[in-house]
């Protein structure tokens, strides 16, 4: 767990955090509409997949790999044990000079998350999970409390926008339900860390690519919470065009009745 912590930290000392606030023109290029990438991410990538592999030989699948071969996903239903990288989670956030980004791994068997990692390199923190023996800050257990019983007093975030229209405009209603609503971090490696340690009581993820969410839920469910897709199956990393939403919730009972008042009312003709 300590040598995959340190291999983040070191890959992100090297090739990101120089480039936090100074990258250059031309180091920021868009690999997708509307998706962009830095030379920061791909080096990071690059160095992290390699080391990862001297550690355990399996197969690499990386955000900006697959982005150039998309079949390589697949290893994630075929391969028994298979790393998962994000170089920089939060890319957005990178190019435009906020702090809001991490850089993340996780190893998967037989389709399970059984460990993870988060490093938040403008705090220097890092967060690690490891399915059965708990979430961990920088060395301190994760334990989070859960929630009262009114909605009212929640907190949370609805990421609607790859809904379709009307679907998206019957969750944002329904969400009026609760307390604070806000439009998250805009990077998943900050927004699971926040929930784990008490800032939000839950957040609605549409689109799942398996690289954001497997750290974060196997942080959160070790904390103590839940990260289960809507028909209430716990979660598993899939190649992305698999995914179908993700409900995270800080207990079981915030689960239930979250999904309660944001999707059973939302698919209400």
């Amino acid at each position: 767990m300590e040598k995959v912590a340190e291999i983040l930290a070191e890959a992100s000392a090297e090739v990101v955090e120089p480039r936090f606030r100074a990258l250059a023109a031309g180091e920021v290029i868009e690999k997708a509409p509307g998706e962009i990438v830095t030379v920061a991410d791909r080096e990071a990538e690059v160095i992290i997949t390699r080391r990862l592999q001297e550690l355990l030989p399996v197969p690499v699948v990386g955000e900006e790999a697959v982005a150039a071969d998309p079949s390589l996903a697949l290893a994630l239903g075929t391969e028994p044990a298979v790393w998962l990288v994000d170089p920089v989670d939060g890319t957005s956030n990178f190019v435009a000079g906020r702090p809001d980004f991490a850089v993340m791994a996780s190893l998967v068997r037989t389709g399970r998350t059984v460990a993870s990692w988060i490093y938040q390199p403008v705090s220097g923190v890092s967060y690690t999970a490891e399915l059965g023996s708990g979430a961990w800050r920088d060395g301190h257990r994760l334990v989070r409390e859960p929630a009262g019983d009114d909605p009212e007093k929640w907190r949370g975030s609805v990421k609607s926008r790859y809904v379709e229209p009307a679907l998206h405009h019957q969750l944002q209603s329904n969400a009026r339900a609760f307390g604070p609503i806000t439009p998250g971090l805009r990077s998943a490696g900050m927004e699971y860390p926040q929930l784990a340690e008490g800032g939000h009581e839950f957040i609605l993820y549409w689109r799942t690519l398996p690289w954001d969410h497997a750290p974060g839920s196997l942080l959160v469910t070790e904390a103590g919470g839940v990260s289960a897709r809507l028909d209430g199956s716990a979660y598993r990393p899939e190649p992305p065009g698999c995914e179908d939403g993700l409900l995270v919730a800080c207990d079981p009972a915030v689960w239930e009745r979250t999904r309660e008042i944001l999707l059973d009312l939302a698919f209400e003709d």
